[in-house]
């Protein structure tokens, strides 16, 4: 029976044997526009696009706040980065009012 592997998703994934697996791996060796990446080179490769939000500062802690409907329909409707804008304006008032 061929090795299986179940993904997180629930899909079950055929295994190639040792067998499949080495034709393939000579058939890629083989092909001069199929040049294996060194380890090197592998360290070198970054995403090209990076899933989920971006990273945090690090410096900045999660609360819940509750606003008036109308302040934040007038933050969101700018677009996205309304919490950055909401932070900036906050962080202007505490400088004026320091």
């Amino acid at each position: 029976m061929p090795k299986t592997i179940k993904t997180r998703s629930g899909r079950v994934l055929q295994l190639p044997t040792p067998e499949e697996d080495a034709i393939v791996t000579a058939a890629a060796n083989a092909d001069p526009d199929a040049v294996p990446l060194t380890d090197a080179e592998w360290e070198t490769v970054k995403p090209l696009v990076r899933r989920g939000r971006p990273l945090g500062s690090g410096t900045k802690t999660q609360v819940t706040l509750r606003l008036d409907v109308d302040v934040l329909e007038k933050f969101k409707a700018s677009g996205d980065g309304w919490q950055t804008r909401i932070n900036d304006a906050l962080k202007s008032w505490v400088q004026t009012h320091a």
